[in-house]
């Protein structure tokens, strides 16, 4: 593999769903996220609510939730 084809998997956009590492379904993840808010009442716009919905823990490995 050359290095333009590692950078372009690496950042996500080969193209390819298979090599996602993004779940399958986003509102799935989004349902997930909206339950954890409301059971941590966790306002928007805090940075609490930050977290939780911008952290990539499969990316940077942050927790979104400090438990």
């Amino acid at each position: 593999m050359n290095d333009l084809e590692r950078l372009k998997r690496l950042a996500g956009i080969t193209g390819h769903a298979n090599e996602s590492i993004l779940p399958d379904n986003i509102s799935h993840t989004g349902t997930e996220k909206a339950k954890l808010q409301r059971k941590h009442n966790i306002k928007p716009g805090t940075p609490e609510w930050f977290k939780l919905w911008f952290a990539r823990p499969y990316l940077t490995g942050e927790k979104p939730i400090d438990n």
